[in-house]
């Protein structure tokens, strides 16, 4: 028991360094363990904290619009998870983190276990439940904050630039780094961080032996192994050191004139200002990607992370302005879970500005949406952050 602590203490230390601030989510997690170790005293708990929750609600004022938006998908996500698509992006997105969630799953099956307390008196069903919610939280976050394909796009970026080395026949340089960067990608992906900034660093100090004849774009591939090195530094923690690697992949694509390279790197820049509560520093990055944007659901999403960068800020009529532009661009691309994200930033705009008939009509908007996609939980969240704004109205 004793190791055992040991090993859950070094997890707490590692996310505190990654998301100090976030309290209720660590205590969620500490209740947790307690009442496990209270209950069954299994030496097999594993519970790590490890992700994003940058975006959520510091403090309870205007809470309800922030929950509104945090439940959305939950019971949706719970469903179709079933199909091995949707099991697959959640375990992409939640890493290492992704078999503590199976744990407390199994955990809420025991009938037993879950009658019990934790010294505090708390429901043992309660605070297992609580700790799967900022879960499915987090992965909602993850998934917003960079989705898959724009993952997915990164990826085939330093595929094509290794794959320039040699236009006719791979080489036996572009055959070594087309598979070190798929070997790389593959443990960031699986959440094995530590191994990826391990396998990167080891490709690294290669491409700095091999001269600019064996590699013609060796800044280009450069750039990408410093990405590589970030995102890594990211899931580990280590946000000063990740933001100094993606400060040089900016550095190198500015160099090599490489536009989608630029927007990898304002992207990975911004999402570091933002982690670490940086709001004025990511809003500067991200503005700075606009122009680069390929496709529509980058910039639903983009728009949508500068305008809840805004709303962390109190800068609540940039934030609604960036939130239209959101609502905008997930209409051209006709996707409801963006277009219902899009809709309730504008409404908690609205609500903070004063402008209750604008705010009542964007919740009207999601609800809408809501409807469409059959998802009772994020249409009884939106109903009931609108019947609260219907309130204001009538004052």
């Amino acid at each position: 028991m004793q190791s055992l602590h040991s090993k859950k203490t070094r997890h707490f230390s590692r996310g505190q360094k990654l998301r100090p601030q976030i309290q209720e989510f660590r205590l969620g997690i500490q209740k947790a363990q307690e009442a496990i170790e209270n209950s069954v005293g299994s030496p097999s708990v594993k519970l790590e904290i490890k992700g994003d929750l940058s975006f959520l609600q510091k403090d309870e004022e205007g809470a309800q619009p922030i929950t509104a938006i945090q439940h959305l998908t939950k019971e949706k996500k719970q469903q179709t998870q079933k199909t091995p698509k949707s099991e697959k992006t959640t375990k992409q997105l939640l890493g290492e983190f992704y078999s503590d969630k199976k744990y407390l799953e199994n955990l809420l099956k025991d009938e037993d276990l879950v009658k019990g307390k934790t010294k505090g008196g708390e429901q043992l069903q309660d605070v297992i439940q609580s700790c799967l919610t900022y879960l499915d939280t987090c992965t909602e976050f993850w998934n917003q904050e960079k989705p898959i394909c724009a993952r997915e796009r990164d990826h085939k970026l330093m595929q094509q630039k290794c794959s320039k080395l040699h236009p006719s026949a791979p080489s036996e340089p572009a055959q070594f780094l087309l598979k070190s960067l798929d070997d790389i990608d593959a443990d960031l992906t699986s959440g094995n961080a530590e191994g990826s900034l391990k396998k990167a660093k080891e490709v690294m100090r290669t491409v700095q032996g091999w001269s600019e004849k064996e590699v013609p774009n060796k800044k280009e591939v450069l750039g990408s192994l410093h990405s590589c090195i970030g995102n890594a530094l990211i899931d580990l923690g280590d946000m000063d050191k990740a933001l100094d690697h993606h400060q040089k992949d900016l550095e190198l694509a500015k160099q090599c004139k490489l536009p989608e390279a630029m927007s990898r790197a304002l992207d990975n820049i911004g999402r570091v200002y933002a982690r670490i509560g940086q709001f004025t520093q990511a809003i500067e990055f991200w503005e700075k990607k606009i122009p680069l944007i390929r496709g529509g659901l980058e910039k639903t999403w983009l728009f949508h992370e500068i305008g809840r960068c805004h709303l962390e800020l109190n800068r609540y009529k940039e934030a609604r302005d960036y939130g239209v532009r959101s609502v905008a661009a997930a209409d051209e691309i006709a996707d409801e879970k963006w277009q219902i994200n899009a809709s309730v930033l504008v409404a908690q705009s609205e609500m903070k500005l004063g402008n209750f008939e604008s705010c009542v009509a964007s919740f009207e908007r999601a609800l809408t949406y809501a409807k469409l996609q059959e998802d009772d939980s994020a249409m009884n969240a939106i109903q009931k952050a609108l019947d609260e704004a219907k309130q204001h109205l009538s004052q």
